[in-house]
C-alpha cells in the first residue's frame, strides 16, 4: 500500500532553483526552463520501483532519488513538458491512484524575520546551498507537510519576487524554505507561495 505524499509539477524550473537541485543532486541535473516533476511516497523502498517504470515508458531524466526507510522522494525532469507529464500518468497508473490522492499541502509554520543582524546571517549562511543571506536583509522561513512541496514553493517565489534562495529541505518528515531578499520583495514572495500552497487540491490532513 503506498502513500502518495507529494505529487507536484514545476511548469518552468527558475534559475535559482535549477542550479540549487543541480548543488544538493547526483542524478541527471536539470537546469532552468526545464519542466520538473517531484513525487514522494512511503514506504520510501517504493521509489524504487517508480523510477523504473518512468524511464522505461517515458523520455525524462532523474535528477534526484532519495530513498529513506519513512519516506521516497524522486524528481524527473526534461526540456519536453508533455514527456513530464507523462512520466506523471504513468506513474500515477502503476500505483492505481489519482493525482487527488496526494495529499494536500499543509503549512506548519510561515515566519518573516525583517532587518537580520548579520551573526544571525552568518548562521544561516553556515548551513545554507544556496545564496548569501546579508545583514539588514530579511528572512522568509516556511514548514510545509509533506515536505516535497517545499520546493514548489521555492519556484514560485523565484517567480513572483526578486529574492535569494538560501536553503530548500524537500524530503524528511516537513519541507524547509529559507529566503533572503528585500523585505517588500520577500513579503511579495510570502504572498506567492501562500496562494500557491492553497490552491493544491489533494485529500485533506489531519492536524
Amino acid at each position: 500500500m503506498i502513500d502518495l505524499r507529494t505529487f507536484t509539477h514545476i511548469d518552468v524550473l527558475q534559475p535559482q532553483l535549477a542550479s540549487f537541485i543541480a548543488t544538493i543532486s547526483q542524478g541527471y541535473l536539470p537546469v532552468e526552463g526545464q519542466a520538473s516533476l517531484y513525487i514522494e511516497i512511503a514506504p520510501g523502498i517504493a521509489i524504487n520501483r517508480l523510477t523504473d517504470v518512468a524511464l522505461k515508458h517515458t523520455d525524462v531524466r532523474p535528477g534526484m532519488q532519495v530513498v529513506e526507510r519513512a519516506f521516497g522522494v524522486l524528481e524527473l525532469h526534461s526540456h519536453d513538458h508533455g514527456a513530464v507529464h507523462d512520466a506523471g500518468r504513468v506513474i500515477l497508473e502503476r500505483l492505481e491512484l489519482k493525482i487527488t490522492d496526494r495529499m494536500k499541502p499543509r503549512i506548519e509554520s510561515s515566519e518573516v524575520i525583517t532587518g537580520v543582524d548579520q551573526y544571525q546571517a552568518m548562521l544561516i549562511n553556515r548551513m545554507r546551498h544556496g545564496q548569501m543571506l546579508l545583514k539588514g536583509e530579511s528572512l522568509f522561513i516556511l514548514e510545509t507537510h509533506p515536505a516535497g512541496y517545499a520546493l514548489l514553493a521555492a519556484n514560485e517565489a523565484e517567480k513572483a519576487a526578486g529574492i535569494h534562495l538560501l536553503e530548500a529541505r524537500g524530503f524528511g518528515a516537513f519541507g524547509r524554505l529559507y529566503l533572503g531578499g528585500p523585505e517588500a520583495e520577500i513579503h511579495e514572495a510570502v504572498r506567492a507561495v501562500h496562494a500557491c500552497l492553497e490552491a493544491i487540491d489533494g485529500r485533506p490532513q489531519e492536524k
